[in-house]
């Protein structure tokens, strides 16, 4: 079955598996889905990733879930889509909102490409407000 809402359902999975302790989640690739799991790494938020071809022509993304080495507890503690199939929404350069008093990372698609909401504001650039992380 197709997912209509390929976000809603990249965090759902990753939310999910983070809940099940899994080790690697697996999510169908997408050009803006491999852009938000290369910014979830270089943030810290995985461990790591590969895209893997698959026989049906669609690849598909494993990520390593990261957990913090201590406690056990997921890295990743709230995970929320903003903008929603429904309901898009979009900033402007100076409204780009500032996630858990900057703790935390909103994820923007720009003109420019899936970014930071601390490099859409270096950029001076807005866009859509995918989701936040924290």
């Amino acid at each position: 079955m197709a997912v209509t809402d390929p976000v809603g359902d990249f965090i759902a999975r990753v939310k999910n598996a983070q809940m099940a302790r899994h080790k690697t989640v697996e999510i169908p690739a997408s050009k803006l889905l491999k852009a938000m799991t290369e910014l979830l790494l270089s943030q810290g938020f995985i461990r790591g990733y590969r895209v893997v071809p698959t026989p049906q022509g669609q690849d598909k993304i494993i990520i390593a879930l990261k957990y913090d080495p201590v406690t056990g507890e997921p890295v990743i503690k709230e995970f929320k889509r903003v903008s929603k199939p429904g309901r898009r929404i979009y900033v402007k350069a100076v409204d780009v909102p500032r996630v858990k008093s900057g703790l935390g990372v909103a994820i923007i698609s720009t003109s420019q490409g899936v970014m930071t909401d601390k490099e859409a504001r270096r950029r001076n650039i807005g866009g859509e407000l995918i989701a936040t992380i924290f």
